[in-house]
């Protein structure tokens, strides 16, 4: 056990993607400033080993207002610099709540550049630190989310973000590519989608929709099924992705946002600048390629859902998917 001690977007998003995907207005748990919290960094205890997912234990309501960072295991590889590309895990965390919000621990490590398209609190517990290092850290909302909050981590404007970040790689930034025009559409290999799928609706080769009949109901899991298997490059975290899209909640008529009659929508992909089900399961995959993901609340909008869009807290949405091309973050 290891006891603590105390020590932008590449292009703005289509209206119709704002509404849908990016960020929630940052709103958070319902703490008031009677009852915030005032434990320091050294109330969290942090057991498990580096590479592998945290055990974080609370000891009280932490300090909103306090930046604290400590080194919970040292490493001892090579120094990161900002402008590296590093391999990371996170493990975020509520200070008030005391409860997780998201973990990446699940998957493989991420592959991110660590510059101004990520989130600050990446580049903040990274840059200076050791290869082989788990950095804990305590870290008011806006600092460590950005100008969107941290609304989308579960973390409420004046909730303290508790984060474990394990550094298992790093790499000099390989010069980006000539850029590659984006396809007009879904380019590679079909196959046959799973059962549990929709079927898509389409008008004059556009699709217009998702039809439930023969769907299976939601698991609660986050899931998904190639259509199409893209014969382009991988999708990596960090960069801009371009894309066709709708959107639909379970069983409903309509969809509530869609891109296939207007322009493709871009914006970074890996660095939660959207909702954590496309994050988790759009990087890896090929350009040129169609899935369709079934993503429950907590992998999208969570408890409070988003108004705008219709989409209630309780909501598991559908989404069909076209990567269209990628493109480095500026």
């Amino acid at each position: 056990m290891s006891r603590v001690r105390s020590a932008a977007h590449r292009r703005a998003l289509s209206g119709l993607l704002a509404v849908s995907l990016l960020v929630l207005a940052a709103c958070g748990s319902e703490s008031s400033d009677a009852d915030e919290g005032s434990a320091s960094l050294s109330s969290v205890t942090v057991e498990g080993k580096q590479g592998e997912a945290p055990e974080v234990t609370f000891d009280g309501r932490l300090d909103p207002s306090k930046t604290e960072t400590d080194v919970v295991i040292e490493g001892d590889g090579e120094d990161v610099a900002a402008g590296d590309t590093v391999e990371a895990q996170w493990w975020i965390g509520n200070g008030y709540t005391e409860k997780e919000t998201q973990s990446t621990f699940e998957g493989e490590p991420q592959s991110l550049e660590l510059g101004d398209e990520v989130l600050p609190f990446l580049t903040d517990t990274m840059v200076g630190h050791k290869v082989g290092d788990r950095i804990l850290a305590l870290i008011p909302s806006d600092k460590a989310f950005g100008k969107f909050g941290g609304a989308r981590f579960g973390i409420g404007n004046r909730d303290a973000a508790v984060i474990v970040v394990d550094i298992m790689g790093r790499s000099d930034t390989v010069p980006p590519p000539p850029t590659v025009p984006p396809l007009d559409g879904p380019q590679g290999e079909e196959k046959k989608p799973a059962g549990w799928a929709p079927t898509l609706l389409e008008q004059d080769g556009i699709i217009t929709g998702l039809d439930f009949t023969e769907a299976h109901k939601p698991t609660g899991e986050l899931i998904a099924t190639t259509l199409i298997k893209g014969d382009g490059a991988k999708v990596k975290s960090g960069q801009t992705l371009i894309v066709n899209y709708l959107g639909q909640v379970y069983d409903a008529e309509a969809p509530f946002d869609e891109s296939y009659t207007g322009e493709p929508a871009e914006f970074p992909i890996g660095v939660g600048s959207v909702i954590a089900g496309w994050d988790e399961r759009l990087v890896g995959r090929t350009v040129g390629s169609r899935v369709i993901l079934e993503i429950p609340p907590n992998k999208g909008y969570g408890e409070e859902g988003n108004a705008d869009a219709g989409i209630k807290g309780t909501d598991t949405l559908f989404f069909v998917i076209d990567i269209l091309g990628v493109s480095e973050a500026d």
